[in-house]
């Protein structure tokens, strides 16, 4: 059953790319040229993004390079500890709202380190999936269409990413033990 799920998978994808462009000519639509059309309105609002995408690279940069993300860990070693969650997978906690492309190197690491079928690279495999880079997300999408009032967004978003978090935690210690 595995391997007739994996073939399908890898199947999917090309199928996918094939059959759009297939169904536009069926229909009659003129496929590159409605391509090149969307690419160019698309143009402006990545400019936009620009500086937006800058100022939350240079956050994150600043957030690892100063030491605040191993204070954090610190400080939250105490709590993680009493409710037995594991200390490896702290970081990706708090670099998954941040930086998407951060936390999936940090998985990887903890594929190096354990494994993808130990218990840590279940769960990390798990919390990556659960969460957004709800930081970046919101950075880019309200910068896309102007909203500077952001507060109540980050909270819910935050407080989404730590339920998922707990979630995939729990989910994973009742199916894997």
């Amino acid at each position: 059953m595995v391997e007739v799920v994996s073939f399908l998978s890898k199947l999917m994808l090309p199928a996918i790319l094939a059959f759009i462009p297939l169904y536009a000519t069926f229909r009659k639509v003129p496929v590159y040229e409605s391509f090149t059309e969307g690419a160019k309105e698309g143009f402006p609002t990545a400019i936009q993004l620009i500086p937006h995408l800058v100022g939350m690279m240079v956050a994150v940069s600043v957030f690892r390079e100063t030491g605040a993300l191993h204070f954090y860990l610190r400080l939250l070693s105490p709590l993680v500890d009493g409710i037995h969650f594991p200390k490896e997978v702290i970081p990706l906690a708090v670099l998954r709202p941040i930086s998407g492309a951060g936390s999936l190197a940090f998985v990887e690491s903890i594929f190096r380190t354990y494994g993808p079928d130990s218990f840590l690279g279940r769960l990390a495999s798990t919390m990556q999936g659960s969460t957004d880079t709800t930081l970046y997300v919101l950075t880019v999408y309200f910068g896309a269409v102007g909203i500077r009032r952001t507060l109540y967004a980050v909270k819910v978003g935050l407080w989404a990413d730590l339920a998922g978090m707990l979630a995939s935690w729990f989910i994973v210690v009742m199916v894997y033990g």
